[in-house]
C-alpha cells in the first residue's frame, strides 16, 4: 500500500510538473506568436513603403530622362546658335574691312 502511495504522490508530481511546463510553453508559444504578428504588420507596412519608393523611383527616372532630353536638344539649339553667331561675326568683319 505504501508503494501504491508512493507511487500515486511521484504521478502527482511529475503531472504537475508537466502541466506546469506546458503552461510555460503555451505562454512562450502565445509571446512568440504575437512576436510573428508584428513582424507580418512591419513586413507589410515595409513593403508597401518599397513599392511607394520604387514608383516613385520610377516617376523620377522618367522626368530624369525626359530633361535630359530636353537638356540634349537645347545644347544642340545651342550649338546651332553659337555657329550662327561665329558666322555673322566673322561676316561683320568682312564688312567693316570693305568699308575701310
Amino acid at each position: 500500500m505504501d508503494n501504491i502511495r508512493k507511487k500515486m504522490q511521484t504521478l502527482k508530481y511529475e503531472t504537475d510538473s508537466m502541466l506546469q511546463s506546458c503552461s510555460e510553453n503555451e505562454q512562450l508559444t502565445k509571446e512568440f506568436n504575437d512576436k510573428a504578428d508584428q513582424c507580418d504588420c512591419e513586413i507589410r507596412d515595409l513593403t508597401k513603403r518599397i513599392s511607394k519608393m520604387e514608383g516613385n523611383l520610377e516617376e523620377t527616372s522618367e522626368s530624369l530622362i525626359k530633361a535630359t532630353t530636353k537638356l540634349e536638344e537645347k545644347e544642340k539649339d545651342m550649338k546651332e546658335k553659337e555657329e550662327d553667331l561665329s558666322t555673322l561675326s566673322r561676316r561683320v568683319i568682312l564688312l567693316e574691312d570693305e568699308v575701310k
